[in-house]
């Protein structure tokens, strides 16, 4: 059960396993750090602590950035989609954002 206000609750759109995708960009700069995945509790608790809080698919818990590496993102905005399927964290970045060691997960190869 999760204290996500039931106003907010309410206008998300979750995917069938309840999740809803969370964008991470750099505040001032607007550069995309990283995408993510949220439920409930991961964004009550974001919205509470601000402190970014993800909920990790592959180990099926929630985790804080940072909790492990010290790169963490002190959250300074969050905003929901027009669709409700999305939620934008405006953070500031503690070190590199991307569990390779880069700034941003968007470092890798340019399609275009």
């Amino acid at each position: 059960m999760s204290d996500l206000d039931p106003a907010v609750a309410g206008r998300l759109k979750r995917n069938a396993d309840g999740l809803v995708c969370a964008v991470a960009q750099q505040r001032g700069t607007g550069e995309v750090l990283m995408v993510a995945w949220m439920d409930d509790e991961a964004l009550h608790r974001t919205l509470t602590t601000r402190r970014a809080t993800y909920f990790s698919r592959s180990r099926g818990r929630l985790w804080e950035k940072g909790e492990t590496s010290g790169h963490t993102q002190r959250v300074h905005e969050v905003r929901l989609d027009c669709d409700g399927d999305t939620v934008l964290l405006v953070v500031d970045q503690e070190g590199p954002a991307c569990h390779t060691g880069t700034r941003t997960c968007f470092d890798g190869i340019s399609l275009l």
